[in-house]
């Protein structure tokens, strides 16, 4: 497969700047493909930036597939994190005829990047691209967990795939490889109750906006167990994204979209981080393009920085603790990282079969919390959450 046929080279004049500071631009070390550069040789790349310009679906915010290179823009101008890394950047999927065409173009780029072991940080276009990355992992036969960074569900009705239905469209998929579905920042005036206990009954994992407010670390977590983090824009307030395709005057601040980007880079399990839903016309003075270059400077900055130290790895560098709650005699495994701190937990499973099909999601990332919970003879709502999900 020649993948350059699916793309547009950059304009050079998004790309070329002409550095006034001492400092090293992130742009600098950035292979991109250009019309004067050719396309990138994606061996041993590590990360690969592209683009799809694709908003046809999207029920708000026509002229998201314009936001790409208006955040390349910022991006490019930023201080370079790290040496060692090697960062390539594609360029633009261009919208095929129909959005299903754009699909199968995202499907087979992602398939062939992800299969090379690569990560990517994806810039949309509209929320309804998660479908085709999500089919991307399918064909590759890897059962995933999607997070999504969204004031909303995504799983309203309709037959045709759109911004505000394809987790409906996902979970129909058969056979299925979304293991969980794990939402940050929902607002319960845009879902109601309703939406909420359905989202219970499918025993997916959601965190309102305000119980994160008051403690972002609940995020890290959710987004280490994550094979896909998505963002919908409109999940930062207004004030700071006033570009967002459907803007509210609440939601997270982008200082704090900027650390789950973070968090969502230290993450040795997610392979896709992707930034969906901004329209430059509504932009003022490039402030959403500006922030969203951060949250995904923030991503490369963590990617960095991944440890490798999820515990399949390596079992001797972890401390096992092993703690039995009272009189009930469960025991809930947990492991410390000896490279980072970090905290796993594992989770049972009785079904043979299930438990092979399962393995990559038996050990739950976690928090310190929840091991003193655990401690204090509390089972962690987080062991239970993902204990009935591996076996009911």
């Amino acid at each position: 497969m020649e993948l350059s046929n699916y793309f547009e080279p950059i304009d050079s004049a998004v790309v070329d700047y002409h550095s006034v500071e001492f400092r090293p631009m992130l742009g600098d070390d950035i292979e991109a493909y250009t019309a004067e550069g050719g396309f990138p040789d994606l061996q041993q790349a590590q990360l690969v930036l592209l683009g799809v310009k694709e908003d046809r679906a999207a029920v708000e915010g026509q002229g998201c597939a314009e936001a790409p290179d208006h955040i390349r823009h910022y991006l490019y101008r930023l201080a370079k994190p790290h040496d060692d890394l090697r960062l390539v950047d594609l360029g633009n999927i261009a919208a095929g005829v129909t959005t299903r065409d754009t699909y199968f173009a995202v499907i087979e780029v992602l398939q062939h990047i992800l299969d090379a072991g690569a990560a990517v940080l994806l810039l949309g276009g509209s929320d309804d691209l998660v479908f085709p990355i999500y089919k991307a992992y399918e064909v590759l036969g890897r059962v995933i967990n999607i997070c999504s960074v969204d004031s909303r569900f995504n799983l309203e009705g309709g037959d045709t795939i759109n911004s505000n239905n394809y987790l409906q469209h996902i979970i129909l998929q058969q056979p299925n490889y979304l293991f969980d579905y794990i939402n940050l920042g929902y607002q319960t005036y845009f879902v109601g109750s309703e939406m909420i206990q359905l989202m219970e009954q499918l025993k997916f994992s959601t965190h309102r906006l305000g119980e994160l407010q008051s403690n972002l670390e609940l995020a890290e977590p959710m987004v280490r167990y994550s094979d896909v983090v998505a963002v919908d824009v409109s999940a930062v307030r207004h004030s700071d994204a006033p570009a967002a395709a459907d803007p509210s005057p609440h939601g997270f601040y982008g200082e704090q979209l900027c650390q789950i980007a973070r968090y969502t880079g230290m993450s040795d399990k997610t392979s896709c981080f992707a930034l969906f839903g901004m329209v430059p016309a509504r932009d003022r003075d490039g402030q959403t393009a500006h922030m969203l270059a951060h949250a995904a400077w923030f991503f490369i900055e963590g990617f960095c920085y991944r440890q490798n130290d999820f515990p399949s790895h390596d079992k001797q560098a972890y401390k096992r603790f092993t703690v039995e709650l009272g009189e009930s005699g469960t025991e809930i495994v947990f492991y410390k990282s000896l490279k980072s701190d970090r905290w796993w937990m594992e989770v049972p499973c009785s079904d043979s079969e299930r438990r092979e099909r399962y393995r990559r999601h038996t050990l739950i990332p976690c928090s310190y919390a929840d091991y003193q919970r655990a401690m204090e003879s509390e089972i962690p709502e987080l062991w239970w959450h993902y204990y009935n999900r591996l076996n009911n």
